[in-house]
């Protein structure tokens, strides 16, 4: 598996605002589009809401002390926009502001690195009723309020993430209608799409105005697989459909080719040449599993249905556990795009855990499943893949999006009721990991 990893390859830990943070309107936030979502029946599993989630928001402190114990040595995190800028544009809302500059100097006092993403899904709810990202002041927007964060952090962070998997705001909210705001316009979700990559692209042109550090982008990419022969045309539509969208237009200046065979000559409308001014400087890697895909004319475009995995090596939210995918997924990037900096920015598994017992929780399934995507990222830095760092998504069990709070992903278990914190056999797995370089992963 090689060397395992070196002193400056970073191990961190992953979340996002409205996922862990709650007290969601607190000291003069405005309310996010995922704040209203939830408030609406049948949205949330079981009528969860991010109203508490883990409580960040006030707890931040013990959860800094908690990533230090367990050697943690990156965190990656999200500022929620409402947070800042309550309105979504205009005035700046100072207590925002302040907490995650609170944040960065307890990481920096605990000797974590903070990797700043600028926009994880959570829209100011103001700027969702003038249209969200299907308007394209949107992009705008989110460049002046990107700036607003720059210039406060900047002193302090220098790696930064625009938008944090783009092409899950627009399939999860404007083609299956699952995310906000609810729709399910396939040819609208390619102005969305277009609108995200501006807004990507105006922000990383901010940021190098500002001379802030290193500015990237992060896809959740998933190598596809055509369920039979017959469905090689319907896996290349996929993959460029998921992987390619929002990243040949920042490389390239154009949109993949397979466009056209989907959507028909509408996507010509959509000019992706002034995209390429936003060419990242990093690409941040969301890697959970691959897709195995077949033809489907009833679906909406690109005319793909997935097919479930075997059930014995599928995580509890249907995925497929596949760890060589995630060496397919950074190749692929590199050959395409380039050797430019890549992160792992998320990587993890939910399982059914069982509740603490004696103070400990034992999860073996995601002890494995980190076990086997680490040995896959220190043979890519073997190689000499250009890899940077890697997060595990996530340092806590949190608020699952449309699952609620029933799927767990954490390191560390979150009772809910009490807000207790509960170190899982995987949290002590990574700590070890982190403490040896790798060097347990052989065992």
């Amino acid at each position: 598996m090689g060397q395992g990893f070196p002193k400056d390859f970073l191990l961190g830990v992953a979340t996002s605002a409205y996922q862990i943070e709650g007290s969601p309107l607190a000291d003069g936030a405005g309310p996010s589009n995922w704040h209203v979502w939830c408030q609406q029946p049948g949205r949330i599993f079981e009528g969860h809401t991010g109203e508490v989630a883990c409580d960040h928001y006030r707890r931040y402190r013990e959860d800094v002390a908690l990533m230090a114990q367990l050697g943690v040595e990156a965190y990656r995190f999200s500022v929620a926009w409402s947070r800042v800028l309550p309105e979504g544009v205009g005035a700046v809302n100072p207590r925002g502001l302040d907490f995650y500059q609170r944040l960065v100097d307890a990481l920096l006092k605990a000797g974590i690195g903070p990797m700043v993403t600028l926009f994880h899904w959570d829209l100011p709810q103001a700027l969702a009723e003038r249209g969200g990202w299907a308007n394209p002041d949107t992009a705008k927007y989110f460049a002046d309020y990107s700036a607003v964060v720059f210039r406060a952090l900047q002193d302090r962070v220098s790696l930064w993430a625009t938008i944090n998997e783009p092409w899950v705001v627009m399939d999860a909210g404007y083609v299956h209608g699952v995310h906000p705001p609810g729709l399910r316009d396939p040819k609208l979700a390619l102005w969305v799409a277009h609108h995200l990559l501006l807004g990507h692209s105006l922000a990383v042109q901010q940021g190098r105005a500002l001379g802030v550090g290193q500015v990237g982008l992060v896809v959740n990419l998933e190598p596809k697989a055509a369920a039979s022969e017959a469905d090689r045309q319907a896996q290349e539509r996929a993959h460029a459909y998921q992987n390619q969208w929002f990243l040949d237009p920042l490389f390239f200046g154009r949109y993949p080719p397979q466009a056209e065979e989907a959507w028909g000559p509408f996507w010509e409308e959509l000019d992706a040449s002034p995209l390429s001014q936003g060419k990242p400087d990093f690409v941040g890697i969301n890697y959970y599993t691959r897709g195995v895909v077949g033809h489907d004319p009833g679906a909406p475009p690109p005319f793909v249905r997935r097919l479930s995995p075997p059930p014995e090596r599928s995580t509890a939210m249907g995925w497929e556990v596949y760890p060589q995918g995630l060496a397919e997924a950074v190749l692929w990037v590199q050959e395409r795009y380039g050797a430019l900096p890549l992160y792992i920015t998320e990587n993890g598994a939910a399982f059914p855990d069982p509740e603490p017992q004696q103070g400990r929780v034992r999860d073996p399934q995601r002890v494995a499943y980190l076990r086997e995507h680490l040995q896959v990222v220190a043979g890519l830095l073997a190689q000499g893949v250009n890899l940077k760092g890697y997060f595990v998504w996530s340092f806590l069990d949190n608020f699952e999006w449309s699952f609620g709070f029933s799927k767990r992903f954490g390191l560390v278990f979150v009772d809910f009721a009490t807000q207790k914190r509960t170190v899982k056999d995987s949290g002590w797995f990574y700590r070890d990991v982190l403490a040896s370089r790798g060097a347990n992963l052989t065992g």
